[in-house]
Formats: C-alpha cells, sequence, structure tokens
C-alpha cells in the first residue's frame, strides 16, 4: 500500500488465489511451515522517522496487541515509470535509523520484516512502473535489493521482500530469479515478494521463495457492512482459490498487507484511503474480525501483517480517526481478543 495511492481495481467481482505446507527452500529450519505472522507495518515517511522519540511507544503499542511482528518500509523513488534507476531522497529512512529500529524492535520482543519499497512520487503508482530499459532497470534494482539484504543480515532481521506490488515488471521471471539469487548470497532468512491481490497469479517465482506473498486488499462488499459473517462469506471463494493456488505451488500463503481504513464504505474498497470523511470504526474492526476469523488455523495462511500503525506526529496526511490505523479503535481490541494480548504464546507454535 503506498501512502497516497488508491488501487484502479472496480469495487465488484471476488476472485482469489491460493497456498500449502511445505519446507520452504531458504528455510533450514523448517519453521515457515508451522509458524504464523502476528504482524503489524510500522512504515516510514521521512529520513528520520524511525528515530523519532514516538518509536519505541509505537514499538510497545504494537506488541501490546498481540503482536510478534513487525514490518519496516524504506523506501526509494525514481522519477518516473520509464526511468531505469531508484535513488534515496529525503523521504527515504536513513541507513543508520533502520538499523537502530530494528534493534529496538528485537529488544521489545519482536522479530521483523524488513519490505523495501520502490515508489513514484506524489500518487503514481508503483504497479505502473514499466522502464524503458528492463536490463539497466533490474541491475539498480539488484543493487538497491542487495542493499538492504546486507541490513537485514547484519541486523538479524527475521525475514526480507525482495518486491512490492512491481506488477509493471513482476513477470519478467528469469530477472526476479537473478534478483533473488543475489539476495541470498547475502541474506539467509525468510524470503518473500508482496504482491497485489489482482497480481500474484501472474507471478512464476514463487519457486525461488520461501513464501507466497499477497497484499490481501481484496473488496468484499459492494456497499457499507459492519456484517462480520457478511464479510466472512464474501470471503470464502476467496479461500478456495488461495487453497488451491498455495498447494500448485508447495508454499504457504502470507498476507504481506491487510488492513481497512475506519471510514464508511472500507470493505468496499481496502485500497483506497479516500473512500468517506464519514468515520467507519465499527465497519473496520468487522473486517478485521473476519479476515481472522476466516483465515485463523488454515495450515497453508502463514499469517498478516497489517497496514498499518499510527503515522508520525505531524506527518498523517488522514485524521487518525479516518486511517488505516487500528489504535485506540475497536479494531485493536479485535486483535487483542484473537492474538491473545494478555497470555504469551510462542509464534513458532500459534496458528
Amino acid at each position: 500500500m503506498k501512502r497516497r495511492a488508491v488501487a484502479a481495481a472496480a469495487v465488484a467481482v471476488l476472485l482469489a488465489a491460493g497456498c500449502t505446507t511445505t519446507k520452504p527452500s531458504g528455510d533450514s529450519s523448517g519453521k515457515e511451515a508451522t509458524s504464523t505472522m502476528r504482524g503489524i507495518t510500522l512504515p516510514s515517511w521521512y529520513r528520520t522517522d524511525y528515530d523519532s522519540p514516538a518509536a519505541d511507544r509505537y514499538l510497545r503499542d504494537i506488541r501490546a496487541t498481540g503482536a510478534r511482528w513487525v514490518t519496516f518500509t524504506p523506501t526509494w523513488y525514481q522519477q518516473r515509470r520509464t526511468d531505469t534507476v531508484m535513488r534515496p531522497t529525503e523521504e527515504t529512512a536513513s541507513d543508520a535509523s533502520l538499523e537502530r529500529i530494528v534493534r529496538r524492535a528485537h529488544a521489545a520482543g519482536l522479530k521483523v520484516m524488513i519490505k523495501p519499497h520502490v515508489d513514484l512520487p506524489g500518487d503514481g503508482d508503483r504497479a505502473e512502473i514499466r522502464p524503458r530499459d528492463s536490463s539497466a532497470w533490474f541491475a539498480a534494482y539488484r543493487r538497491f535489493l542487495t542493499h538492504y539484504a546486507a541490513i537485514a543480515a547484519d541486523t538479524g532481521a527475521e525475514r526480507l521482500a525482495v518486491g512490492t506490488e512491481l506488477a509493471g515488471v513482476s513477470g519478467d521471471t528469469g530477472a526476479w530469479t537473478r534478483v533473488v539469487d543475489t539476495v541470498r548470497d547475502h541474506y539467509d532468512g525468510s524470503l518473500t515478494y508482496a504482491a497485489n491481490y489482482d497480481e500474484y497469479r501472474g507471478i512464476h517465482f514463487w519457486k525461488e521463495l520461501d513464501l507466497i506473498g499477497i497484499d490481501a486488499y481484496w473488496p468484499l462488499s459492494g456497499r457499507p457492512t459492519t456484517d462480520t459473517a457478511r464479510l466472512r462469506r464474501a470471503w470464502q471463494p476467496i479461500v478456495e482459490e488461495l487453497a488451491a493456488f498455495a498447494r500448485r505451488h508447495d508454499r504457504r500463503i502470507l498476507f504481506t498487507e491487510a488492513g481497512y481504513v475506519s471510514q464508511r464504505g472500507s470493505t468496499t474498497a481496502p485500497y483506497a484511503w479516500d473512500l468517506s470523511d464519514r468515520g467507519g470504526e465499527a465497519e473496520q474492526a468487522a473486517a478485521y474480525r473476519a479476515l481472522l476469523e476466516t483465515f485463523t488455523g488454515r495450515d497453508w495462511w502463514a499469517g498478516v501483517c497489517w497496514w498499518m500503525w499510527d503515522d508520525w506526529p505531524d506527518s498523517g496526511e488522514t485524521p487518525a480517526r479516518l486511517a488505516y490505523t487500528p489504535h485506540g479503535k475497536p479494531a485493536e481490541r479485535v486483535l487483542r481478543e484473537t492474538w491473545g494480548a494478555s497470555r504469551e504464546v510462542p509464534e513458532e507454535t500459534s496458528s
């Protein structure tokens, strides 16, 4: 999910994709076959965000929900869709701040996924990146990923995403196989790719990764609803397709992102941040509950990393009462109830 992006998908057809239980190729411990991620994303929008005085409080609050994982999203930018290079800007978390927050997350008892993003300025959709010279772009992208693979290795981050919602280039299987091979030369942890919900079926390098990653922004309703049972029913055809997809690819499925703004209509277009100026906390909570009740306990499902925790002080473009954050809302209570915030459950054995 890009901070200001609105996906171009229509609010209509509920089609889906699938998953399985297997020992992943890159995980010598075999824990990928049984572990379930309970995660929340803490993105950065500026060079010093991860050094904010709020960082320790955010990490404590995330863990207090029952989460056992946190995802960080350092972002580089390219100016045009056709460019062949991406670069860090003032909106990129500094390497030092990323390293520090990974260590602080570990000290707070959280595992870490580093999920580097490549974005376009403003409201540009990264899915539209189509470089004029694909070979040059992938050479630059391998350098970009190698940079973060080294940081992940140095800090002991447990998981790394090799890409996020890059539908314009994700069909080049050979190039992505080389990206993954390069990353594995620098990092021994678990690897995934975060495909958008309408992208994952067109990706053919899942066997190179440990987990299938999907940003799970499927529309679930044609109109606003707080009916959890109705939302669970909407998930059922998606569940069936995902289960089959997992079996077919011999990989479990991780929801690398899922989220709902607390606005009226969030279940109709979960990828949109600007649906309404009317609050929808009950609809957000119902959507959280429906997803967790639908998927928890399925052996092919590797968990979820919710988008997102609080914006950094003075940086939010959307008022907190309307934003993706569940913090201080009924959706946070759903997490605490479902994830058992009051009791310690080893991540490796949860389901």
